[in-house]
Parts: C-alpha cells; structure tokens; sequence
C-alpha cells in the first residue's frame, strides 16, 4: 500500500473505542481514497470501520455532500427503528471525531469521513444471477421509499447538472465543434445517432419543469456494487457510496440501473454482436421495484421509469462520446478508441430499447398495484 502521509493524521482524531491493530486499503472504487481500520476494543472484540478521503478534484463542495449524508442517513435510522429494522447494518452510521464532528478537514484542506463496517456482507460487481437484480430492485426501491417524505429541495446539489440530459447534448455539440483531436470525422454516424434524438433529450426535465413529476431523494449511481448483500441470504442489505446523493427523478435512478444491468455484455465491449437489451431483465427489475415503491409513485412516474432507462442509457453514451472528441479526459482509459466503444454500446442498446419501448411500458403498468 502506498503511505498516504494524512492517513495517521486523519486516523488520530476518530474514537474508534479500541486500540487500531492495523488498517489497509480497501474497496474497488476508483473515486476516494478508501481504508478498512481494525480496531481491538477494550473488551478484547475485534471492531472495523471504513475511512474515508474524498475526493475534492470530483466533488467540489465536500462539506455540502457530507451535510446530505448525515441529513440522509440520520433520517434513514430514524425510519429504520421505527420500523424496528437494524440500522447498524440497513443504512451506513457516521462516526463522529473526538471533538464531535462527523467529517475531518486535514491539514492539506482535504475532507475525511468514517463510518461503522457492516460485517457478513459483500458486494457483487456484476450481475451474476437473476436473483441478485431482482434484490438490488427491491433495494433500491426500498431506498426510494424510506426517502419518500424526506425534503429533496433540502439537499445539495452535489455535481451541479448530473442528470440534466439536455446540457449533457449541449456539452457534445460544444466538443463537436471544438474538434479538438480531429476526431469528429471518425465518429459521424454516432455524432448523428445522438443529434437525432435531441427532442428526446429534454423529455424528463420537460415534465419535471411543469411540475408533472415529483422531485424525489435520488441516488445517482444505482450500481449493482452500490448495494451491501448479506452474505447467507443474498439478499440486499444496504445502499453504500451515497456521495451523489441530489435532487432528482425516480426516473433517473431506475434508469441508471437499467442501463448498467439489463445488458448482455460490459459496458466497454468492442463486439457490438454481443450486446443486446434483455427484456427479461428489464421486467424482473421492474417487477422488484414496483413491489416496493408503486404506492408511492404516481402514474406520471410510471411511464417514465421506461423513458428513464432509454435516457439515462442514451446520456451515459453521450458523456463517453464527448470525452473521445475532447481527448479522454474524464473517464479512465485502458487502450485507444476505449470511449468510443463505450459510447457505441450505449447506443446499441438506446436503439434496442426503443424497438421495444412499448413492450416495456406494459411491464411497468404489469406490475404497477395502487
């Protein structure tokens, strides 16, 4: 492990009721510095935490994202003991400094955080039984329902614009006319596959303008490796990385799970044979999250999980294409035309959704029970 040099410092301010026996790096995310600590209490049990740094080059205003979390997930324990749950292990539990703080400003102005490990859990990084998206539905939807009364208009926007499909286009056509590499004509046929569904783009935001769909309590990143499952049951337990925790739209959330799950093949697979949209996915989804949320969700709601899956799909495949023509700056590489391949599948699968677009408005209205 390379010695991150505040890493003492951070870990000297947190109570964490025991003697630190040792601490490693830990996760496979790719945004903050993440270590497990293990902790020997005074009564000879063996304790972990999770410590944090965030990353301040990704989020801009650390202390409004750790406001959401704490706001967020001393809410959630509140819910969860009312409904005698176990939040120690349903909702991630900030520790607090010595001196009664939940986050730590460093001596370099970087901002940490910790929180209790949630023991006999794992975390799967791809979908590898139908079971596991069935679960992650009904979590995340569990997740959406616990929040349902919570005041999004309170929260911070965290990265300003995340969801905003429409900006996310101008953004491309910015990068288009930029042409910064001289790539533009190597990617036609995808610069116009997004351009002709510039009408669609503003759909959601649209409706949300008009007050026609609920600003609701949104994850952001619904991520199948976003969900803690137990480990003996496999079922979901909790939702972790709640960094991106905005304002936003169910739509956004189920959409974003949609597009990373519902999908034959990796998200960068440069065999576009291989990728297809499973409908058969799509409807055990739908059918788990619907279970948990349908009598919270209005019908306005309903109809746009389905525009939520093809827009959040679309807007992803858009982001990619805009850092291929702006050089890779922004999503990590590993060999050359990596964006692009990424772009193409995205839109692969816009194009399959829309075939079966109607199919899938069937499936939500299937499992739609007021």
């Amino acid at each position: 492990m390379v010695i991150d040099i505040k890493l003492n410092e951070a870990l000297n301010v947190y109570d964490f009721d025991g003697f630190i026996t040792e601490y490693f790096s830990y996760g496979e995310g790719h945004i903050n510095n993440t270590y497990c600590v293990c902790v020997k209490t005074s009564d000879a049990k063996e304790r972990k935490y999770i410590l944090q740094r965030i990353n301040s080059n990704v989020f801009k205003e650390p202390l409004k994202l750790m406001e959401n979390i704490y706001n967020v997930t001393s809410y959630l324990k509140d819910e969860i003991i009312k409904n005698d749950g176990e939040y120690l292990r349903e909702t991630l539990n900030l520790i607090k400094t010595k001196d009664n703080n939940y986050y730590y400003i460093d001596s370099d102005k970087q901002v940490w955080r910790a929180f209790y490990f949630i023991e006999d859990t794992i975390c799967l990084q791809s979908v590898e039984k139908i079971e596991h998206f069935y679960e992650s539905a009904k979590s995340f939807g569990k997740f959406m329902r616990q929040l349902s009364e919570f005041p999004a208009e309170k929260l911070h926007e965290t990265i300003a614009k995340f969801h905003d499909t429409p900006n996310r286009l101008n953004n491309l056509k910015n990068a288009i006319n930029a042409d910064k590499l001289g790539r533009v004509d190597l990617v036609k046929e995808e610069i116009s596959f997004a351009l002709s569904r510039e009408k669609d783009c503003s759909y959601l935001m649209d409706r949300l303008d008009r007050n026609e769909l609920p600003l609701r309590v949104t994850h952001n990143d619904t991520k199948l490796n976003n969900i803690l499952f137990d480990k003996y049951t496999q079922k979901g337990i909790c939702i972790i990385d709640l960094d991106t925790i905005m304002p936003g739209l169910c739509a956004n959330d189920f959409g974003d799970s949609i597009r990373f799950g519902a999908s034959t093949a990796t998200e960068d697979e440069p065999d576009l044979s291989k990728v297809h949209f499973d409908l058969e996915l799509f409807e055990t989804y739908a059918k788990g999250y619907l279970e948990v949320t349908s009598d919270i969700l209005t019908e306005t709601e309903l109809e746009s999980l389905v525009w939520g899956s093809k827009l959040m799909t679309l807007e992803c495949g858009i982001r990619f294409l805009t850092d291929y023509l702006d050089g890779d700056t922004y999503f990590k590489i590993s060999r050359e035309n990596h964006n692009i391949d990424r772009a193409r599948t995205q839109f692969k699968l816009v194009h399959e959704m829309e075939q079966s677009f109607d199919k899938m408005l069937e499936i939500v209205k299937k499992y739609y029970k007021k």
